[in-house]
């Protein structure tokens, strides 16, 4: 009966071996056979095909020469030296690399599709590709998916691994730091997505916007944004309005009748800094609040209470 941590550790070198047969797939096959037809000018331009496999060469060389490698020879002699945790040690910093190849994933798959349907040639050929039995009818798309997947994978085996350990095991102490790093990583390739999908909200605000230079800025983070309507007790009316808030200022935008380009005209920022916000108890229009700041007050009406709880919050 072998003892449990050196199953998980050969359940890592068996997946490990698999891996390493996708990502041959990935890069010395799709990615080879797509650039040598972008090359001759048949399919489409060589920039797409790098595009779309990213850095899915430098992962496949580390993990085929190095790291698969390593874990071969640590198995073959568990007998005499049971441990794993330092060679994941020395793994961990590198799968830094995922961080790219994560973060351009769903525009791969984008162009995957966009030049699918522009370029019949290329179509052509990644289903000739996908037609082969080493591809086990899953599309290209499937098995790029697997290093987007690889990361979370390794740090659920380490921390079963761990787990398992005998408290007296000599790998405890790598293993346990293993694992911590492997877990940084994790955080960091998510943080990288978050990041990309905090950019790509934002540019999709500005562009709304009409991309007005003193507000394109990357480091604003949008809060909250939706249609208001703005109290006038002048000629006791209402108007329908449109808020973006961000960490540093407040945009009071007017939509445009004629859409060309921007949906919004920005009529008024207001800093964030030094802001004031209260409820109103108006009985004429219900659910209304005052945001005063250094350049104007506002009187603004919501949609129902939630609503105007969620802005004032």
């Amino acid at each position: 009966q072998e003892p449990e941590e050196k199953k998980i550790a050969l359940e890592l070198l068996e997946t490990e071996q698999a891996y390493v047969n996708r990502l041959h797939l990935l890069d010395q096959v799709f990615y080879t056979e797509l650039m040598k037809e972008a090359k001759a000018g048949k399919t489409v331009p060589e920039e797409v095909v790098k595009m779309i496999f990213s850095n899915i060469s430098s992962i496949y060389q580390f993990h085929a020469e190095f790291f698969l490698p390593e874990l071969q020879k640590r198995m073959e002699d568990w007998n005499h030296n049971p441990r794993i945790g330092d060679v994941i040690q020395k793994l961990a910093p590198f799968l830094k690399m995922y961080g790219e190849y994560v973060k351009n994933f769903d525009k791969a798959v984008e162009l995957i599709t966009a030049w699918s349907e522009k370029s019949p040639p290329f179509q052509d050929l990644i289903a000739d590709i996908q037609k082969r039995k080493v591809c086990a009818n899953l599309t290209l798309q499937h098995h790029m998916l697997e290093p987007v997947q690889r990361i979370p994978r390794y740090e659920l085996l380490l921390k079963d691994y761990v787990r398992k350990l005998p408290p007296e095991s000599p790998d405890r102490d790598d293993a346990e730091k293993a694992l911590e790093m492997i877990f940084m990583v994790a955080k960091h390739s998510n943080a990288a997505i978050t990041e990309m999908e905090r950019l790509q909200n934002l540019w999709v605000v500005y562009q709304r916007l009409g991309l007005e230079d003193d507000i394109v800025d990357p480091s604003n983070e949008l809060i909250k944004q939706g249609p208001i309507q703005k109290v006038s007790t002048r000629n006791n009316s209402t108007s329908e309005k449109y808020l973006f808030l961000f960490n540093n200022m407040l945009l009071y935008c007017v939509p445009k009748v004629i859409q060309v380009g921007a949906e919004f005209q920005v009529h008024l920022r207001m800093d964030v800094d030094g802001m004031k916000v209260r409820e109103l108890n108006d009985t004429q229009f219900p659910h209304t609040f005052l945001v005063s700041g250094k350049q104007r007050t506002l009187e603004l009406q919501a949609r129902s209470g939630e609503e105007m709880n969620a802005w004032i919050k």
